[in-house]
């Protein structure tokens, strides 16, 4: 199992600081997201201030962009960083991709496997030659004149994972990705009885295995140097579960463990703007059914517990920062 950083910034110039502590630490990869930042430019700089590290969107809005968009930013990526780029792709809901994005919304499943296929067909065209001729519902992609073709590179393989929260996109992601991207908003209960025989479906209906692919999962970690960083981190998580918890699209993790009632409460609150009552609503036992709690040194330990054969990279759900080499320090001193 792989261990990697969740990489966490304000401007970009911090990043290649970061991205050189995380190789030094031995973390075996970074990962961007897509919240306040663009998840690409990021690593960019990464690539070139690293040299082993795994860097990894996760994840990059799918429906914001383009395909052939997202496969000149994946190539360009993969060329400066050769075998070391995960592209990782995510739907986002309806209300982001209209109302924050300005883009149509479109069945995701149907959407999201053109999206994968085409990001493909336009690498095949650069890489081998190959006439660009995707046809599908949703794209039509039919121009790669010399002038805007890159041409190949030394390392043409980009694994494609995709994330979900809902068994029909873990489905896809079995059938036509590299993998699976697990959302924080899981329970391990959730991710062993619900995802991962929904990824392995797909993946069988693809005449492939669980082996075959990578499931990277973001989890929720509560650890800390001293008692009250501790409880810092668990209001943190609390509020996190409570934010990602409100959305009615994940209300099937609620029904899994019958919460339902968590579910649609924090959907109210939401729906009325009353954030600061949301977190109040999870209490102590469901927070720690989402969460690894443990002091630092015992971290990797409890993962390694909790999640050894079910993922195989697994993302600390906590911000990676310099002023807390101390602690990851700590953290990763387990695995050596």
């Amino acid at each position: 199992m792989r261990l990697d950083a969740n990489l966490h910034f304000d401007r970009l110039l911090e990043v290649p600081a970061l991205a050189r502590e995380a190789e030094a630490l031995g973390f075996d990869g970074i990962w961007t997201h897509e919240t306040r930042h663009d998840p690409f430019l990021p690593l960019a700089l990464a690539a070139e201030h690293t040299r082993q590290i795994t860097l990894g969107t996760g994840v990059a809005i799918a429906f914001a962009r383009s395909p052939t968009a997202i496969a000149y930013t994946a190539w360009d990526l993969a060329a400066a960083a050769p075998g070391r780029v995960i592209l990782g792709l995510g739907t986002q809901v309806k209300a982001h991709i209209e109302r924050r994005f300005g883009m149509p919304w479109d069945p995701p499943v149907p959407k999201l496997r053109e999206t994968v296929e085409a990001i493909r067909a336009v690498w095949a065209c650069w890489q081998l030659g190959n006439r660009l001729n995707y046809r599908g519902r949703f794209f039509k992609l039919t121009l790669m004149s010399p002038f805007f073709d890159p041409g190949p590179i030394p390392d043409p393989r980009i694994p494609i994972v995709l994330a979900g929260v809902n068994p029909p996109l873990a489905r896809l992601a079995g059938e036509v990705g590299d993998g699976f991207f697990v959302h924080p908003f899981h329970t391990p209960r959730y991710l062993r009885e619900v995802l991962l025989p929904a990824i392995e479906a797909g993946a069988r209906k693809a005449g492939r295995s669980r082996k075959d692919l990578t499931i990277v999962g973001s989890v929720f970690v509560i650890t800390g140097r001293d008692e009250a960083e501790m409880q810092g981190m668990r209001e943190f998580v609390r509020a996190q579960v409570a934010f990602y918890g409100s959305t009615p699209s994940y209300r099937r993790v609620w029904s899994l463990h019958g919460w339902e009632a968590i579910g649609e409460t924090l959907s109210a609150l939401a729906a009325r703007g009353r954030w600061e009552e949301m977190p109040s609503q999870v209490p102590d036992d469901i927070l720690e059914a989402f969460a690894i709690i443990a002091p630092p040194e015992a971290v990797w330990e409890r993962v390694q517990a909790v999640y050894e054969g079910l993922l195989d990279r697994v993302i600390l759900y906590r911000p990676f920062q310099l002023q807390d080499r101390d602690l990851w320090e700590r953290i990763l001193s387990a695995r050596r």
